[in-house]
């Protein structure tokens, strides 16, 4: 009886924009498919900040990648941690020892906030990458007001009320936008002791403006925008230290008991297991196909890729995790072909960011929106890429009681520890 060729085996690492995308592209293709992430869900990240804020619940910006990939036959979902990438035995290693070999590999596994060498910062100021941080936000914000209304100085009352966001890129500028509407619309009438309205928010950007992915129009759009709504806005104000109750810049220090986190990102610590060259953020330098070099058997997409379109570099977005994880996949199909490979060409279709009810921006590729059209057009794009019709019918469902109510939907504080 003759031989049964074995279909070339696929794994994937990271249950992503990226994976998620790759996955798909491989749905009829000859192959076995194996995604692997430490978590069971898909999370859409444009809206974390939105849990954060008590605006929407874990599970309306999540879906089981089980369900999301419940109609490929040829996939299977497996919850684990890699911990170990063997390049030349073509194998992986998850934390509970299982090996799982493979013939092509694409990891797309991400990213987490970087503390820039002070990862004892981390317990203080709270990062925004997962859903556990998010809700670890949710509850040191609320609990602020909370511990406000207990407050037997002053001095306590103040620091309490202080909220601090470290980082003016689009995440720290869309959750400082959301805490002035808290205090100022969702709050008021709720406390005895404490007037909500009296909470100071304060964005700290280490650079010259904030969103400097945007244009300089747009970053004073924003800019103004942030202050218009009572956000402290300080740039070029560098971040020296950062300890329980106060964040320094230098010599000046801000009392705080609520510091967030949104100033940089690192790579998943999976790009130093390939052998390959790294940037200064941990990225793997990928060949123009994504592949890595002098392996055309794996590929790295997402945040942990350094990829570039000409000349410039790729932003670690949404939709540059989705494009080339699907490309990625689309790649390791022409080498099972024997084909030969197709360089990687982000197509960027616009960056968006929300700054505050009927506030934010949009720089298209011909075309540069501000003010409530491009929040609109936020509301719109963030609904269509949402994973599911649950989770799509739900934010919409959410969105319309915050917007006609002021009033947030999630306010569970789960435990009293910060």
């Amino acid at each position: 009886m003759a031989d049964v060729k074995r279909r070339p085996s696929v794994v994937i690492i990271g249950g992503g924009f990226g994976g998620l995308y790759a996955a798909r592209v491989l749905k009829r293709a000859p192959v076995d498919v194996t995604v692997v992430d430490r978590t069971n869900h898909h999370l859409f990240q444009p809206l974390l900040y939105q849990v954060a804020t008590a605006t929407l619940a874990p599970t309306e910006i999540t879906a089981p990648i089980r369900w999301l990939l419940r109609k490929q036959r040829n996939t299977r979902v497996l919850l684990a941690e890699v911990t170990a990438i063997d390049v030349e035995r073509r194998a992986i290693v998850c934390d509970d020892g299982m090996s799982i070999s493979h013939d092509y590999l694409l990891v797309a596994s991400g990213s987490r906030h970087s503390y820039f060498g002070h990862t004892e910062w981390e317990r203080i100021a709270p990062g925004l990458k997962s859903i556990d941080d998010a809700i670890v936000m949710r509850q040191r914000l609320l609990l602020a007001f909370e511990r406000a209304e207990k407050a037997t100085s002053d001095a306590e009352r103040k620091r309490l009320l202080t909220f601090v966001v470290i980082g003016g890129g689009p995440t720290g500028v869309e959750l400082a936008g959301m805490l002035p509407l808290i205090a100022r619309r969702t709050l008021p009438g709720e406390f005895r002791n404490i007037d909500t309205n009296e909470a100071r928010v304060i964005l700290l950007e280490g650079g010259p403006r904030v969103l400097p992915s945007f244009s300089e129009n747009l970053s004073r759009h924003a800019k103004r925008e942030l202050e218009e709504l009572g956000v402290d806005v300080r740039l070029n104000s560098t971040v020296t230290n950062v300890e329980r109750g106060a964040v320094s810049m230098g010599p000046e220090r801000i009392e705080s008991e609520s510091i967030f986190w949104a100033a940089g990102n690192e790579s998943s610590p999976l790009g130093r297991l390939l052998g390959a060259p790294l940037d200064r953020a941990g990225r793997v330098k990928v060949e123009a196909d994504l592949s890595v070099p002098g392996h055309q058997d794996i590929f790295v997409a997402g945040d942990l890729a350094e990829m570039f379109t000409a000349g410039k570099r790729v932003p670690g977005v949404a939709p540059a995790a989705m494009q080339s994880g699907a490309h990625a996949a689309r790649n390791i199909l022409r080498v099972i072909d024997g084909r030969g490979t197709t360089p990687f060409r982000y197509r960027n279709k616009g960056d968006l960011a929300t700054i505050g009810r009927h506030r934010a921006i949009a720089q298209l590729p011909a075309l540069e929106v501000w003010g409530k059209p491009a929040w609109w057009l936020w509301l719109f794009v963030h609904i269509m890429y949402l994973a599911g019709f649950r989770n799509r019918l739900s934010v919409l469902i959410e969105w319309a009681y915050s917007y006609f109510t002021d009033q947030r939907g999630a306010r569970l504080v789960s435990a009293r520890g910060s």
